[in-house]
């Protein structure tokens, strides 16, 4: 099977960088092997990144093979990543705005027996433009330590200079995506496969506009206060008391937000109890129910290392692959939150998720970009809020402890 190639295409201040990552964010979190090499990382680690606009003009011969340099030993180094057996997706991102140069990167992906779409992110909509401008490209390297006016304005000047040769994708350059003002139309030509027909309907579904995501498990449980896994136990007095100082904090972190917050529970007794204090309407989703334990239900794990040593043993060696008998791994458990993925994506005002411990992990996995095998070892403790704000440039993280960890 063709491994893939994943070329974007635009102008900047388009949110290519954003797309890539979170391209690659989800292929990975669905356990496709996937990379992202990125032109600008590779210029501004081995040219620096202190660079004026007058360096990406087209007519600055010197700036222009500095420039081709960089594209070329990131393409190199995709195509070297990819000979590798389990190496899947190569998503190169770069501005790619000339046919010249998308000619070249197609022909070496295609020589190499690779398939290749371009993902190309069109925007002519001023204010989403200048949102992603101050709101994204200052927190760039590019622009660290600058003034931010200064900056700005350097940055228009760059746009300029990619605006003088720009040329869009035609439909006699092969399999693309377009995506218009950040999600509002999405195109897609001569598309094939499993893979790619799955990512436009992820892309569909796709926003760069900021905003906050909260998770949190439930209070305590009676359940958690014996040690049990499982269940659909009511909250314990400590739970109760958890969901009361939620409800006290939740208004202050999202006041300004500028579109109303969504509250998403589990079907499960103890997150519904949990978000039933905060005065806000919730969506309860089975999506969202706990890592099913299937014959160990309601049992402590003492109960399971005694009565069932060899399933206690098989969880302990590979929890990320391990499977409740008649119950579900963690590899489950990301495959059916899929459709909350592209809902998470989809929404453009601050997500709150009250679940459970091995849902939120892999929740927090794929909106920080961790690896899906990571998830059994992600720390997320009773009684604590996070909140995450992913930009172009990574994921804002902040903990607050609400109540006594557990």
């Amino acid at each position: 099977m063709a491994k893939l190639a994943f070329v974007t295409v635009g102008l900047p201040a388009r949110g290519k960088t954003f797309i890539a990552r979170k391209v690659a964010r989800y292929l990975s979190w669905l356990g496709h092997k996937t990379c992202v090499f990125n032109v600008g990382a590779y210029r501004r680690e081995r040219l620096g990144s202190r660079h004026p606009h007058s360096f990406f003009d087209p007519d600055n011969e010197a700036g222009q093979s500095a420039r081709l340099e960089m594209a070329t030993s990131a393409l190199d180094d995709m195509l070297r990543w990819m000979q590798d057996d389990s190496a899947e997706v190569g998503i190169y991102d770069a501005t790619n705005t000339t046919r010249e140069r998308r000619d070249v990167v197609r022909e070496r992906c295609l020589a190499a027996g690779h398939q290749v779409v371009f993902i190309e992110s069109i925007c002519n909509d001023p204010e989403i433009l200048e949102a992603n401008i101050r709101e994204n490209k200052l927190r760039s390297p590019d622009y660290a330590g600058s003034a931010p006016d200064e900056a700005i304005e350097d940055f228009r000047m760059r746009i300029a200079h990619y605006e003088r040769v720009y040329e869009p994708v035609g439909d006699d350059e092969g399999s693309y995506i377009k995506i218009i003002d950040v999600g509002r139309t999405v195109v897609a030509h001569g598309i094939e496969g499993y893979l790619p027909a799955r990512l436009v309907f992820f892309l569909v579904n796709f926003h760069i506009r900021p905003r906050s995501i909260w998770l949190t498990r439930h209070g305590e449980s009676e359940y958690n206060v014996a040690g049990r896994i499982g269940g659909d136990a009511a909250l314990s007095a400590r739970g109760i008391a958890y969901a009361e100082a939620l409800a006290a904090r939740i208004p202050k972190e999202i006041r300004g937000a500028d579109a109303p917050p969504v509250v998403w529970t589990s079907t499960l007794r103890r997150t519904i109890e949990t978000a039933s204090r905060l005065g806000l309407p919730f969506r309860s989703w089975r999506a969202l129910d706990e890592i099913d334990a299937g014959d160990c239900d309601g049992m402590t794990y003492a109960e399971i290392a005694e009565k069932m040593p060899a399933e206690f043993a098989s969880r302990a060696a590979d929890k990320f692959r391990y499977r409740y008998p008649r119950g579900e791994s963690y590899q489950d458990v990301i495959q059916r939150l899929e459709p909350v993925i592209f809902e998470l994506e989809r929404e453009r005002g601050p997500v709150i998720i009250i679940g459970h411990q091995a849902v939120l992990r892999a929740l927090y996995a794929y909106i920080v970009d961790e690896p899906p095998e990571a998830c059994p070892r992600i720390a997320m403790p009773l009684h604590n809020l996070i909140r995450l704000t992913p930009t172009a440039y990574g994921c804002e993280e902040r903990r607050m402890e609400l109540g006594e960890p557990r």
